[in-house]
């Protein structure tokens, strides 16, 4: 895709991010019970991103542990995004993440295990974890970011079992090495790449730019603001929702805007040709489409590298939670021609519309409010089967 710098004014709001902060914060719950939720990676410097991995603390800060889940699991997923019964046909989802989640394997088998999904283990063919550019040499640990692997490789799980996983840890958390790792990952035959991290807005690279791949990207968990690599053209951008089950609805399930969701408009990447004058953008939108991250929501994880001291099956949130799961449904629909974010914006009649909700204050407030059609916490909407990927 041809790129352009574009050197528009100041967009309000627009660049004012706070980004992987580690400090708790609480949150009002669609269900009135309020949680605190804490980023699970620090605040990224200039050059670098953040994991956008949420976890839901105690009152002493750290992770709530439980023996079992608590949180949404695959059944849930499954059954809010229309997604029961589908198979891929052995597609591979692509994780892109920093430094290595040493029991990322057992992690997921725990969790495969406890819901009664097939296995998968390097050993059958499923799962394969490398190092940025193919190899075994794999990068130091870092617990935050393991807990964010733990969350990307779950939802993939939850949204498609039988997909083949691929994890690409990138050397550390430099957009140079994440790109490098973006870069192997669509050298090996995959569907998607899901990527759940972001920094500020920069201009789009080659890394993550290709065709023919669904390159899935968070938008971030601070509220209105815009980050990249979610806002290069090439990226389908995800956001964020508030979902809870709905008795006595034909969907069963409803959604709101999440507050922490991240959106507005770049200054610094083109508008793609299959975004519409709904986003009243000259640069790109973000998000394209959202599905579940309000921690308060929020999804089940099982983790054992002990963030903060702590292993044990742990309730996540974020945007994190949503890439991967946007990124398994494409690959469930297996139509990733071209850059597929067209097709969706395309297709927008195959998804649910969120309606309600907002994640700050904004002109246009079609950027931070959500509405009839398209805004900017939740794009086009979240997953009603695949008919709109």
């Amino acid at each position: 895709m041809k790129r352009s710098a574009l050197s528009f004014g100041a967009i309000t709001g627009a660049l004012l991010l706070t980004v992987g902060t580690t400090s708790a914060m609480a949150q009002p719950s669609p269900t009135g019970t309020a949680h605190r939720a804490e980023h699970v990676c620090a605040r990224p410097v200039p050059g670098t991103a953040g994991c956008h991995a949420m976890v839901v603390v105690d009152a002493t800060g750290k992770p709530q542990v439980t023996t079992t889940p608590s949180g949404y699991g695959p059944a849930d997923i499954q059954s809010a995004y229309g997604l029961t019964g589908l198979s891929s046909g052995g597609r591979t989802v692509a994780i892109v993440d920093a430094y290595n989640d040493p029991t990322a394997e057992a992690d997921l088998a725990t969790y495969r295990s406890q819901y009664n999904l097939p296995a998968c283990t390097t050993a059958n063919g499923c799962f394969r974890k490398v190092n940025q550019t193919g190899g075994t040499s794999l990068p130091r640990t870092d617990a935050g970011w393991a807990t964010e692997i733990s969350l990307d490789l779950d939802m993939v799980s939850a949204s498609c079992p039988d997909c083949k996983i691929l994890l690409v840890e990138a050397n550390s958390a430099s957009f140079a090495n994440l790109g490098t790792a973006v870069n192997y990952a669509a050298t090996q035959g995959v569907s998607a790449i899901s990527n759940s991290y972001g920094g500020s807005d920069s201009a789009g690279t080659s890394a993550y730019d290709h065709p023919g791949i669904a390159i899935t990207a968070s938008t971030g968990d601070n509220g209105y603001g815009i980050e990249s690599p979610a806002s290069f053209d090439s990226v389908i951008a995800v956001g964020g929702t508030s979902l809870t089950r709905a008795s006595g609805t034909a969907r069963g399930w409803t959604e709101k805007a999440w507050s922490g969701a991240g959106s507005g408009c770049s200054t610094l990447n083109a508008k793609p040709s299959w975004q519409t004058s709904a986003t009243q953008c000259t640069g790109k939108a973000n998000a394209d489409v959202s599905a579940v991250a309000d921690p308060n929501t929020g999804v089940a994880v099982y983790d054992s590298t002990s963030y903060q001291g702590r292993k044990g099956w742990q309730v996540y949130g974020g945007t994190s939670a949503s890439a991967p799961i946007i990124g398994s449904v494409y690959t469930l629909s297996g139509n990733t021609a071209g850059y597929p974010a067209s097709y969706t914006w395309a297709h927008s009649t195959g998804l649910n519309d969120v309606t309600s909700g907002t994640n700050g204050t904004c002109t246009p407030a079609v950027w931070c409010t959500s509405g009839t059609g398209w805004d900017g916490p939740t794009g086009l909407g979240t997953p009603n089967g695949t008919s709109a990927f």
